[in-house]
């Protein structure tokens, strides 16, 4: 088989790719999942210790020493830390994604030799593993709010929708990053500033209302902001999402999952000579 030979890039090959893949995929990310935790004293029990370390030092800083606030509505130490963690677990399913997505494919180059391997899958099981340490993540959340103020609002429910079009586009972002990565190595100290950054200008540490009217729209062109406000209104304000929004934001990220798909196809061809 011709490792220069053309990979299909329609819709349809990423739907099939995935779905003939299943089965290797799932495996694939058991193991990084896995592998990842081997070897420690306190094992899976990390995914719990991190983010419940990393929301007591931002509510202390934020809600103590900067004295940030959500209106009326997270007065309180203990409303104040499920709102700012609600934002939180967003942003690190997305960093957690974007930062690995550019070195994948050097840190797999084994597979790439193997023709017959789909190295399209490879951004999907971080996805998937990023996925795992989100559901982690929301569970503790769920814990803390349910013995601090009872059973949430119905419409939580809604939240894996509200993640749909986030998952969508941060996999189109993962494939452009892993295959323009293979080609120039900067990306990826490029993008560990850029996520450092976008942790501050994404509504994680204060509301998209405290943002002046003028830079609002800007604002909303950063995918997070969406998921982040929306996610935000059915776990905490017992709110229904903006359905206008979200379905704007859903074209957009079919558009980038498509995009980032079709490119990663196209650049592949060349990854074996670069390697």
């Amino acid at each position: 088989m011709n490792p220069h030979a053309a990979f299909s890039t329609s819709p349809a090959a990423l739907v099939r790719s995935l779905w003939k893949n299943r089965q290797l995929i799932y495996q694939m990310t058991k193991r990084e999942i896995v592998s990842r935790y081997r070897g420690s004293a306190m094992g899976l029990a990390w995914s719990v210790i991190h983010p419940v370390c990393m929301l007591a030092v931002y509510t202390f800083v934020f809600s103590m020493v900067f004295t940030s606030r959500w209106g009326n509505t997270a007065d309180s130490k203990s409303e104040f830390a499920l709102t700012l963690f609600a934002g939180l677990i967003l942003f690190n399913l997305f960093s957690d994604c974007i930062n690995k997505a550019p070195v994948i494919i050097h840190g797999n180059i084994n597979y790439v030799k193997k023709v017959i391997f789909p190295l399209e899958i490879l951004p999907v099981i971080i996805l998937a593993t990023s996925l795992f340490q989100w559901v982690i993540a929301f569970t503790v959340w769920l814990v803390f709010y349910i013995v601090l103020f009872g059973i949430p609002s119905a419409t939580i429910l809604l939240l894996p929708l509200i993640l749909v079009p986030l998952v969508l586009s941060t996999l189109g972002c993962s494939w452009i990053l892993a295959a323009c990565g293979v080609y120039v190595k900067d990306i990826a100290h490029l993008v560990g500033f850029l996520m450092s950054v976008l942790l501050f200008l994404s509504p994680i540490f204060y509301p998209l209302s405290a943002i002046p009217h003028t830079y609002q729209p800007l604002m909303m062109c950063n995918p997070l902001t969406v998921a982040i406000e929306q996610a935000r209104s059915v776990m905490l304000l017992a709110q229904l999402p903006d359905w206008h929004v979200w379905g704007l934001f859903l074209l957009f990220s079919l558009c980038i999952v498509w995009l980032g798909f079709a490119l990663f196809q196209k650049m592949r061809r060349g990854f074996a000579d670069v390697l």
